[in-house]
């Protein structure tokens, strides 16, 4: 079964469970971690963030000055700009969504900006002597080091007729349009193994485009072409930390909470997040319960738990037990959405 069609199958699978909310059951939202498309090994905790693209063709000119340039061309220019702001943005955010994703720790130093070999288009691999040293100095497991950024921007104002429906007439209006096409390189270099973990290049455009009835009025609410680079430098930011940060995808699961008093108190639980208790509540049910019944939703709810917590093959188990000490046809609709996701590969995420 390919990737796609058992994604629509776990969603069709999904949809089915939520079908039972009317019945002794509630539903909850609960996210599940996804996998990034390129896992970091385990050891690799820190991250050392340095910029090697940086160099004498970058400059940092005040937004105004900036902006000047662009309204000297009638705001029509198509033109390469060597942002030194976007590009420490970019570096800034990077750090602080890969700490806020829990996977890394990291380091930004003040001379972050470091001198590399470049051919046409990149800086050359770092040597594996200089990012020991690095690691050393900054005591970091790995050198994460932006490699390539290059960020071309067009812009475009125009005349248009549009028409004024309050007036019934047609009017002249002024359209400015703005694109920025950025690239980017990251590597992320071991050197304990001597090795490139991650190398990845991005490259996507953002676009603007506003209208308005006067010059005057359209650019008062333009976005400036300095904040559009550095709007740039979060969106590379965005592009590379999804890549190696653990994403999370949300799903609504289904849990009994009606029967016993028992049942209704680990619910109850679940509502204010205890579910180290309401675990041990149900496997207490399903221990002790006389009731088939009863034993069978207890052990549904633990079969989930076991999902949330990661553990499919603890799930499997118990929806099992779930299964064959009392029929219910929830459980036979989790149990294969559950066999689904056992067979899709691990790293889903993408």
């Amino acid at each position: 079964m390919s990737i796609f069609k058992q994604t629509n199958y776990i969603l069709l699978v999904s949809i089915v469970l939520l079908s039972y909310a009317c019945s002794p059951t509630k539903r909850i939202m609960v996210e599940f971690p996804q996998k990034p498309k390129n896992e970091i090994p385990q050891d690799i905790q820190s991250l050392l963030l340095v910029n090697r693209t940086v160099d004498d063709k970058y400059n940092d000119l005040p937004a105004d000055s900036m902006q000047k340039i662009f309204y000297q061309k009638d705001f029509n220019l198509d033109t390469t700009i060597y942002d030194l702001t976007a590009a420490d943005t970019s570096l800034k955010v990077l750090g602080e969504l890969l700490f806020e994703s829990g996977r890394f720790d990291y380091v930004i130093p003040e001379d972050r900006f470091l001198n590399a070999d470049k051919n046409a288009f990149f800086s050359s691999s770092m040597s594996w002597q200089e990012a020991k040293e690095l690691c050393d100095l900054y005591q970091t497991d790995a050198v994460l080091s932006m490699d390539l950024l290059k960020t071309h921007v067009a812009t475009e104002l125009s005349e248009e007729s549009v028409f004024d429906p309050n007036e019934g007439v047609f009017r002249t209006a002024v359209g400015a349009k703005m694109a920025i096409v950025y690239d980017a390189l990251f590597r992320i270099y071991d050197p304990q193994q001597e090795k490139i973990l991650v190398r990845e290049v991005f490259q996507d455009t953002l676009f603007w485009e506003n209208y308005a009835l006067s010059v005057r009025n359209l650019f008062a609410d333009f976005t400036p072409v300095k904040q559009a680079l550095t709007e740039a430098g979060i969106a590379i930011a965005l592009d590379f930390s999804e890549t190696i940060s653990t994403g999370w995808q949300s799903e609504y699961r289904i849990l009994f909470d009606k029967g016993s008093t028992a049942l209704k108190e680990a619910a109850v639980r679940i509502d204010n997040g205890d579910w180290a208790t309401a675990i041990e509540a149900w496997q207490k049910i399903a221990s002790e319960s006389g009731s088939k019944s009863e034993k069978s939703k207890a052990l549904f709810n633990l079969a989930t738990a076991c999902e949330i917590q990661g553990d499919i093959d603890c799930a499997i188990q118990y929806a099992l037990e779930s299964y064959n000490t009392a029929y219910h046809p929830i459980t036979y609709q989790y149990l294969e959405l559950l066999k689904s996701k056992k067979k899709q590969p691990k790293n889903n995420s993408k």
